[in-house]
């Protein structure tokens, strides 16, 4: 069992984001972000859909063209191919986003080395 708090370590970094991963599961990964307000304005276009919700704070995304603004509370679907960029956002905000990859991502535990005798 793995228990947690969304808010716990929240400071937001100095500058960009910080993206911890909370499960990854099959095809399933969710994260837990914390961004600072010096964000690059970066184009992304995933390979995965991702639904995100944005948990404490507020953003402005432009999204396949059209301008989005978020507050605490909401949430948005971006099905995979959607070009989308962080325009600005407020420092410390929390989001949550959950990706769903069409096959389980390439995330490989730790190497392990053992010995025979």
């Amino acid at each position: 069992m793995q228990v947690g708090n969304l808010f716990d370590n929240a400071a937001p970094p100095s500058d960009g984001e910080r993206i911890e991963s909370l499960l990854a599961l099959q095809n399933l990964v969710i994260e837990r972000i914390v961004s600072s307000s010096k964000v690059a304005q970066t184009e992304y276009v995933q390979t995965q859909d991702e639904w995100v919700a944005l948990l404490q704070g507020s953003a402005q995304l432009v999204v396949a063209g059209e301008t989005v603004t978020l507050k605490s509370g909401d949430y948005l679907f971006l099905p995979a191919g959607t070009p989308h960029t962080v325009l600005s956002v407020s420092d410390g905000a929390v989001w949550i986003a959950i990706h769903l990859h069409k096959q389980a991502p390439d995330i490989s535990p730790p190497a392990t080395s053992f010995s025979s005798r």
